[in-house]
């Protein structure tokens, strides 16, 4: 799978010298010298990590992965930081970042935080998509398949589910076998399965 390592940093020496290592190991990068910038541009949808300096010119990282936050992007974020003190660590790990790196920093080490930031973006891709598609597959369903695919999951039998909807057993069954083939269920436990993840992913009020 394709990927992108967004380094943003206002140093160019820094940042010129990052870019260098990740593209020497095989990565994808993209470089900024301002946070305006990052911000701004336009994301590809693909997997893909931060190394984002933590003091810049008018924007922090923080303010970053703040504004990233507001517009409901999910990308790991690995902190550089010439002047990394123990409270800004604690802040940033607690505000989501998934590494905290000091300047000057080691260049395994740098890459290694890297794979293990895109193998959660790829992670978090995949899981996006299965959910996207999920959603679609749980969209299709008329409004009475929607009642009898909670019915189903609620434990009733199809004589039940038929006494409650005041229609047959026979159209109960039916209902329910095109309940499955769209909702790609091969059993009722694939299908509370399926039913648990639409409403775990659902937005709180």
């Amino acid at each position: 799978m394709e990927h992108i390592v967004y380094v943003v940093d206002d140093d160019h020496a820094v940042r010129r010298s990052v870019v260098g290592l990740l593209e020497s190991a095989g990565l994808n990068a993209l470089d900024f010298s301002s946070a305006e910038s990052f911000l701004q541009h336009t994301f590809a949808d693909l997997p893909s990590c931060i190394i984002l300096d933590m003091q810049m010119p008018a924007i922090s990282g923080f303010e970053v992965a703040d504004a990233l936050r507001a517009s409901g992007r999910e990308i790991p974020i690995i902190y550089l930081t010439g002047h990394g003190t123990i409270p800004m660590t604690v802040k940033a790990m607690k505000g989501g970042a998934y590494e905290f790196l000091t300047k000057p920093v080691a260049s395994n080490d740098l890459l290694n935080s890297v794979d293990q930031a895109l193998k959660l973006a790829q992670d978090n891709t995949l899981q996006r998509q299965e959910q996207y598609s999920l959603k679609q597959r749980h969209l299709s369903l008329t409004p009475r398949e929607q009642e009898v695919l909670q019915l189903a999951i609620s434990g009733l039998l199809n004589k039940q589910i038929a006494a409650e909807l005041g229609v047959s057993e026979i159209t109960v069954k039916v209902h329910r076998r095109r309940v499955m083939e769209k909702m790609q269920a091969r059993s009722l436990a694939d299908l509370v399965r399926a039913a648990e993840r639409l409403t775990r992913n659902q937005p709180s009020e």
